[in-house]
């Protein structure tokens, strides 16, 4: 990594383009008044690195940012929901939810938009997509802050009309989420970023993400209960559920509510959705350890090595998927599935290997 960049940086900065607010900066947010420097000045200045663009946050994607520190707050208040209030709803606190919801959701957010700031193609349609990220995230939690002041599922509700249409928009909210994300994830993808390791980790932290984000819609899938139910001609009062094998609400590991009784979708869901920051942070890992082991300052054993954990990673996903459709929970793994947990660690390893010590070709870009 010592001749590519010590960190991810965007390339390609253009003057001001059109916008919702008449202009929008080369960060993808609305020019002020005097708009933006013209094309010369953007051309003189130096690429701007990761450190510049964490120093420079408040130029990152604004809806996005107050978005974030929104899901913030929300969460700090959802701590104090948990001490004073002791209602439940199948089986667990009230505001353990949201927290979740809360916390996930402002890790996400203030993710997205730091990589907008790094994209240089089609900043205008990265900002609305932003922003629809940002407007679906504020529906989602209302909704569900609403059900948790009237003590109710969110989830799956179909008990009153109330809530069926609390769900029903929640999950439409969804849809539009993943979307936008998906637009974001293209944006990058065609995005030319001088450094390569960080590049891939940006680009397939995005699409795992999004593969794990999708995990979440087979949990609107009827389960094979409730078609047992409605085949009988009775009137549904849930349909879907994150549990696979066993009813949701029952014994669960502590924080997280998983599952310990049956499989559970909520744990894919999880995993997969957090690549989009695990990922871009293994590849700064790369960089801080490169000033230490000169082999990671090569960029193409970056590259490798982040390709490597990524697949690894995606890995991951599937067998904990694979592992919540079997009904099994994550803390009971059978026989198939540590066997093919070692497979995948020992494939793992080998990449690790290989990356390390194959030939490598210098490039600069990518």
């Amino acid at each position: 990594m010592s001749d590519r960049s010590t960190s991810m940086s965007r390339s390609g900065d253009s003057g001001p383009i059109p916008g919702p607010a008449g202009t929008l900066d080369p960060n993808g947010d609305p020019a002020g008044a005097a708009g933006s420097p013209g094309p010369a000045a953007h051309r003189a200045t130096p690429r701007p690195t990761v450190g510049h663009a964490l120093a420079d946050w408040l130029h990152w994607h604004r809806p996005l940012l107050a978005t974030a520190a929104l899901t913030a707050a929300i969460a700090v208040f959802c701590v104090v929901g948990l001490i004073v209030d002791e209602r439940t709803v199948t089986n667990a606190p009230v505001w353990l939810k949201p927290l979740k919801f809360s916390v996930s959701f402002a890790l996400y957010t203030l993710s997205l938009a730091w990589m907008l700031s790094l994209s240089s193609r089609a900043r205008r349609t990265g900002w609305w997509a932003g922003t629809a990220v940002a407007a679906a995230v504020v529906v989602e939690m209302v909704l569900l802050l609403i059900q948790v002041v009237r003590g109710r599922r969110s989830h799956f509700n179909q008990e009153t009309p109330f809530d069926e249409t609390i769900w029903s928009l929640m999950g439409n909210t969804i849809v539009v989420l993943w979307v936008a994300s998906l637009v974001v994830a293209v944006l990058l993808l065609r995005s030319p970023l001088t450094d390569r390791a960080g590049a891939w980790a940006l680009r397939l932290g995005s699409l795992i993400a999004l593969g794990g984000a999708a995990l979440g819609f087979l949990m609107t899938l009827p389960t094979a209960e409730q078609d047992e139910a409605a085949a009988r001609g009775e009137e549904p009062t849930t349909v879907g559920g994150h549990s696979v094998g066993v009813p949701d609400g029952g014994p669960s590991m502590p924080l997280t509510d998983w599952s310990t009784t049956g499989g559970d979708l909520r744990i894919p869901h999880f995993v997969g959705m957090h690549a989009l920051q695990l990922l871009p942070l293994f590849a700064f890992a790369l960089v801080l350890l490169a000033g230490r082991l000169p082999r990671l300052r090569d960029e193409t054993v970056g590259v490798r090595l982040v390709i490597t954990v990524a697949a690894g990673y995606a890995g991951l996903v599937a067998l904990t998927t694979w592992q919540a459709l079997r009904g099994q929970p994550l803390t009971e793994p059978d026989g198939a599935t540590l066997g093919t947990l070692a497979a995948l660690i020992a494939a793992t390893a080998a990449g690790v290997w290989f990356s390390l010590r194959g030939r490598s070709a210098r490039r600069s870009t990518v």
